[in-house]
């Protein structure tokens, strides 16, 4: 990481040397090459037998002794590097990384500081280690340096996070972000964080104020309604929340996932507020709008609930086909089939069922029912025999395989059958 920062490693020139200095700094070189690193040490002490006054053996031993991990013996030959050249980045970088390799943080710090000089850069590494040593203020004072100088980022607010989390102190969090915004007022993602981190910190009515002053600042913000609709929901101004959850669900550069939640929150409220259900169909009915598995799913349940089996089915179906193997879905959307009497739809949903779960006795049973319905009662018999091998202990389940035998046998005319397992169903019930 930090040999990306420097630029071409020192050439190796030796000068004028005799051809046998030569030859074992070569033999050094091409050991390495190898991976031979002991016999390049051995090629370089000879080396050093000759002309023991050339900085690059010494930075080379170093190196073939870190790569080994003689960290004692790789800093012994860094450090007689360094006092030959002072200034050399590539000696100091490899040190610092000798360091670095033991947790040795103190002689890591003293290097890295050495090596800011020659490039900025290494102040990144200053930072990781000041926070791996606890050092949380020299950490946010350098992580200050740098977004005064290149402007805020990603990577680095990922570490302020970190400290924060690690102090436990929200108020330094909050004031960091007050001063971003004040500094540039039309960054969105400040207002957004700020807008989070009151939250976080229970301060709701500070967060709703957060959230205003972010929409006059930015009408058209789309993601402060992320936000916005559950302080109006708590403020019960309806409209404004309702607005808002629309709003959210049809923009499309707000994940998927995040939109999920958000729908659950609004078909919720739905519930409780019927009159609204116009607005959660304009919201959720828009086809141009992707809707992932859960979103889907939740819909499905909704309309479930009230009584539209085939909007419920719809939208089962459309989550399945991002989620074919999910096991609740596919048997709500057996069940729903069976009830709206699509039967041969039910049975073609129950076969690609059972081939992502042969071992679920509820699959055998909904296959059997919608044979049954489609008068192939020998079929019917054959799945729900099987699922009775699978059942364990599920007496309802098991009372609703005998009824159903007893129905299928009944299309085959063989009431005695048919009877036995009417009665076995009958032994259950009483038992319950």
């Amino acid at each position: 990481m930090a040999q990306d920062k420097l630029g071409d490693e020192p050439e190796d020139d030796l000068g004028n040397v005799s051809d046998d200095y030569q030859e074992h700094f070569f033999e050094a070189l091409k050991q390495k090459g190898i991976e031979n690193y002991k016999r390049a040490i051995v090629a370089l002490e000879k080396c050093l037998d000759i002309d023991d006054t050339k900085p690059v053996i010494y930075f080379e031993l170093g190196k073939n002794h870190n790569t080994l991990n003689n960290f004692g013996a790789a800093e012994e030959a860094l450090k007689k590097a360094i006092s030959m050249q002072p200034d050399n980045e590539w000696f100091l970088d490899e040190l610092y990384d000798v360091y670095y390799k033991q947790d040795d943080f103190d002689n890591a710090i003293k290097t890295v500081k050495q090596l800011v000089k020659y490039h900025p850069d290494y102040k990144m590494d200053l930072v990781t280690i000041y926070i791996q040593k606890g050092k949380y203020n020299q950490a946010l004072k350098v992580l200050d340096e740098l977004d005064q100088t290149l402007g805020t980022n990603e990577v680095r607010d990922q570490m302020r996070n970190t400290i924060y989390r690690e102090t436990g102190d929200a108020g330094d969090r909050i004031d960091n972000l007050k001063e971003r915004i004040a500094a540039d007022p039309n960054n969105e993602n400040n207002h957004l964080q700020l807008i989070y981190r009151y939250s976080q910190t229970g301060k709701t009515n500070k967060a709703f104020d957060a959230a205003k002053e972010l929409l006059e600042i930015q009408p058209e913000s789309k993601l402060v309604h992320l936000a916005l609709y559950k302080f109006y929901l708590d403020d019960n101004e309806i409209e404004k929340a309702v607005l808002s959850m629309k709003l959210v669900l049809n923009t499309p550069e707000i994940d998927e996932e995040v939109k999920s939640k958000v729908l659950k929150d609004f078909l919720s409220f739905v519930e409780k507020n019927p009159k609204y259900q116009k607005d959660l169909i304009e919201a959720t009915d828009n086809e141009g709008i992707e809707k992932n598995a859960k979103s889907l799913s939740n819909l499905g349940t909704y309309y479930l609930k009230t009584g539209d089996k085939q909007k419920a089915l719809k939208n089962y179906k459309e989550a399945l086909k991002q989620n074919p193997s999910d096991f609740k879905l596919l048997r709500d959307v057996i069940l729903l089939h069976l009830e709206l009497k699509q039967f041969k739809e039910a049975l073609k949903q129950s076969e690609i069922a059972l081939e992502f779960y042969p071992a679920q006795p509820i699959l055998y049973l909904l296959n059997g029912v919608s044979n049954i319905n489609l008068s192939v009662p020998k079929k019917a018999i054959d799945s729900l025999e099987t699922g009775l091998d699978f059942l364990i202990e599920n007496p309802t389940m098991e009372r609703d395989f005998y009824m159903q035998l007893s129905e299928a046998y009944k299309l085959t005319n063989n009431n005695a059958r048919s009877k036995a397992f009417a009665i076995k169903a009958q032994a259950i019930k009483e038992q319950k």
